[in-house]
């Protein structure tokens, strides 16, 4: 293992570890000094210098896994920031919308990770115009990184008279939270504005303006934050989230331009690619990357998505002629 001393030093997690580690390698090279010095010293000298090397490579092995945790963090964070947002098709689709959020809630529950809403825009039915969570869990993003995409539905409304099947989308998106991102936000290209959260009652409701929205102004692209209970913590939150959002769009943009080059193309991450349909009339669920279906659409709608996850997480590509 290549040691870079001053980077471990940095790192709250091994900086301890990484001082002890230079300690002993310089008394090391004080016992060699010794014994070239003064020979007659070798065979006491020799038993230190067993002694301190067995401390050494006991430090590197921790350097070493603590590094590689780090390493693995990094591809699949224990963090994500997950958004759904209702799509074409009216009312029915904010209702979808509201069904995929209480399926991925479940779902992430059942691994055991935490969920917090951070934002939730209802309509008048009762539907999801947009609902944003945060979820964390060792190696969340694994679970869920495949779920980027436009998720599309079919089935007969509750108000269709003629039994019509209708089709509306929904789209999610899901924002690794990573702790080293590659892009820099000049303060310039940021707007703000501050509102006042919504609550359920109490005396401070709605009289502080804590909200914050942010704007990237080059791309467009927006970020409410509400969660929290002070503008500045919820600045904070919202920049993050805005990061993680412009990192997504630039790196879906590159796996767009290599897609051709990559041996296991599931998918390009770009939440305007349709991924996945729900036939509830047929009671078949379709992932059309993988060409896979399932049956079972009301279990699966209760969180108990485990079997489409394993299938995506193994890359296998079926045969069955998946819809258009």
């Amino acid at each position: 293992m290549t040691i870079d001393i001053e980077a471990l030093k940095k790192n709250h997690k091994t900086s301890y570890l990484a001082t002890e580690y230079e300690r002993l390698v310089n008394e090391l090279q004080e016992v060699k000094d010794m014994i070239t010095a003064d020979p007659s010293m070798a065979e006491l000298g020799q038993a230190d210098i067993d002694t301190i090397t067995v401390q050494i490579t006991a430090l590197e092995k921790q350097l070493e896994s603590i590094t590689e945790s780090e390493k693995a963090e990094e591809e699949f964070p224990n963090e994500i920031i997950l958004e759904i947002r209702a799509g074409v098709g009216g009312d029915e689709a904010s209702l979808f919308a509201y069904e995929l959020a209480y399926m991925y809630q479940g779902y992430a529950e059942s691994k055991g990770f935490q969920v917090k809403r951070l934002e939730i825009s209802e309509n008048d039915v009762g539907g999801y115009k947009e609902a944003v969570y945060e979820i964390k869990g060792k190696e969340v993003y694994k679970y869920f990184r495949y779920e980027t995409g436009v998720h599309r539905v079919q089935r007969i409304p509750a108000t269709e008279k003629n039994g019509r099947v209708h089709t509306s989308t929904a789209s999610v998106a899901v924002l690794p939270m990573r702790k080293k991102v590659t892009i820099e936000i000049n303060p310039a290209d940021i707007e703000i504005e501050y509102s006042r959260s919504g609550g359920a009652g109490g005396q401070n409701v709605n009289k502080v303006e804590t909200a914050v929205r942010l704007i990237h102004k080059p791309t467009g692209m927006d970020v409410r934050s509400t969660s929290e209970r002070s503008q500045l913590a919820n600045r904070e939150k919202a920049m993050l989230i805005l990061t993680a959002k412009i990192q997504q769009a630039r790196d879906a943009e590159d796996n767009k331009q290599y897609a051709e080059n990559r041996a296991n193309q599931i998918g390009t991450g770009d939440r305007s690619e349709k991924i996945r349909t729900y036939n509830f009339p047929q009671d078949r669920i379709t992932d059309h990357r993988i060409r896979q279906s399932w049956s079972g659409i009301p279990t699966i709608m209760a969180g108990k998505i485990d079997k489409i996850v394993d299938a995506l997480l193994s890359g296998v590509v079926g045969t069955d002629s998946a819809e258009d």
